[in-house]
């Protein structure tokens, strides 16, 4: 598969899927009223889309791969914040892990990618040239 833009990245895709999900969940007024747990859960996931994102844009694989671990870091952190929405009673246990496991997809799909980055540049020995046919 080809990749021209972010939006071709199955990683980033399954991150929008993720982020819609959260501000679903956000949007009742009890979650609503916890301000900062909302916008902080809010801006995790929306960091793993936007991290991915940022992360194609750069010159290197390299660079990429640094943000691709901003990424998955994002994505733990959201994960982190959904234990303190089920323990709050703002989701149901059934909704904590239909989203935890799609953050737990996203993430595999993150890392598996990290990973196949790596490999590429060390086959290829280059730090500088930019990966663009996966």
């Amino acid at each position: 598969m080809r990749i021209k833009k972010f939006e071709d990245i199955k990683a980033w895709q399954e991150a929008r899927k993720l982020t819609s999900k959260i501000y679903e969940i956000t949007r009742p007024i009890q979650f609503k009223k916890d301000f900062g747990l909302r916008d902080q859960i809010r801006r995790a996931s929306v960091s793993v889309m936007a991290n991915i994102a940022e992360g194609f844009g750069r010159n290197s694989n390299k660079e990429f791969i640094q943000f691709l671990n901003y990424a998955s870091s994002s994505n733990l952190e959201l994960q982190s914040h959904l234990y303190v929405a089920l323990d709050q009673n703002y989701i149901s246990t059934e909704k904590f892990d239909e989203i935890y496991d799609k953050s737990k997809d996203a993430g595999n799909l993150i890392n598996g990618f990290i990973a196949y980055l790596k490999k590429y540049s060390k086959q290829h020995n280059s730090k500088t040239a930019k990966l663009r046919n996966f």
